[in-house]
């Protein structure tokens, strides 16, 4: 066992995966430049000493990187692409949303798309083009696998998980979780740091994972907002209430079994994301529990999202624009009052 911390993890994952398969390789803006930084936050950072030929550097053009890495993987290969910042996806949109979702639809089967497609994202301190919550613009695009990792042993296993499997999978990760060192050091930024095993192993891109018992109410949460779930429930207990807390972690599909036998017990359901409310991940969570499980809830479902306005650039403006444990907790503690 070895400590990593998520971008060390990832790098580790990406590593294990080019030794163990020739077809996977890596491409994107600044991922293999010799002393440079591994990418916007090192997740790369060396890799190129081993693997000069299969670290593919490419110009700012992410539609055509993008077509590159759904190209290769139609013919075989397993590339893993990195977008810098998630916000950029929308400039390779028809690529991934008209092209990689649903060419094995289209073939009848004979054709599929096993690329990655690596994005960072979340406010921190870089104004509203290098901050958005992506996710939720892809969870309702069918051909598409949606992940979220939260700490490292998930990002190491998800991303290995990722890289077999034949569909094309969006990989989404938090520039507050990576631990980049040195220059790319982030302000604010959490300890998502974990054990990993030396051993080979994966993690399901289907499956959520229920990160603390409880019996008073659920809570759901991914990325930079189920660390601050977790730190709200642990509040909470001081209070005498008893919060779970499950991590997502996959976002399409939801795997509405493990949320179910939450919700079965607790009868009430808190989702909390950083992406705007309106038309988010949990307003779709939301729906799909209320569908479900109306039976089993003894309160509607709150979602706790940020402000329907773009991410702004002033720290202070940005603190309240995102859910912080403050009002998380409120909104928990009003759910328990019904």
């Amino acid at each position: 066992m070895k400590r990593l911390s998520l971008a060390e993890a990832l790098r580790e994952g990406i590593t294990e995966e080019m030794e163990r398969d020739d077809s996977v390789f890596c491409i994107g803006e600044d991922i293999g430049i010799t002393g440079g930084f591994g990418g916007a936050f090192t997740v790369t950072l060396d890799l190129e000493k081993k693997f000069r030929d299969r670290m593919l550097d490419t110009p700012i053009s992410e539609l055509g990187f993008t077509g590159i890495a759904v190209g290769a993987a139609i013919m075989g290969m397993r590339p893993i692409a990195d977008m810098q910042y998630s916000d950029f996806l929308f400039l390779a949109m028809d690529q991934l949303v008209n092209t990689a979702a649903k060419m094995r639809y289209m073939s009848g089967g004979t054709v599929s798309v096993p690329m990655v497609m690596r994005a960072p994202v979340g406010a921190t301190g870089r104004g509203s083009q290098h901050a958005q919550n992506m996710e939720r613009y892809f969870i309702g695009v069918p051909g598409l696998k949606v992940v979220a990792v939260s700490n490292a042993y998930d990002a190491k296993g998800i991303l290995k998980a990722a890289v077999r499997n034949d569909n094309p999978v969006m990989m989404f990760e938090h520039k507050l979780l990576y631990g980049s060192k040195g220059a790319r050091a982030e302000i604010g930024a959490i300890d998502s740091s974990s054990d990993i095993p030396d051993e080979d192993y994966t993690v399901p891109l289907d499956k959520a994972a229920v990160c603390r018992e409880g019996t008073d109410c659920t809570v759901l949460g991914w990325l930079l907002m189920l660390h601050r779930s977790k730190a709200a429930a642990a509040a909470l207990e001081s209070k005498g209430k008893s919060v779970e807390v499950i991590d997502v972690r996959s976002l399409s599909p939801f795997d509405y079994e493990t949320i179910g036998k939450s919700i079965e017990k607790t009868g009430r359901a808190v989702i909390v994301e950083e992406g705007a409310k309106t038309g988010g991940v949990g307003a779709e969570l939301a729906a799909g529990i209320t569908e479900r499980f109306a039976g089993d809830l003894m309160a509607p479902v709150m979602r706790i999202a940020s402000a329907d306005v773009p991410p702004p650039f002033s720290p202070i403006l940005e603190d309240a624009y995102r859910p912080e444990v403050d009002r998380i907790i409120e909104g928990i503690e009003e759910t328990l009052e019904f």
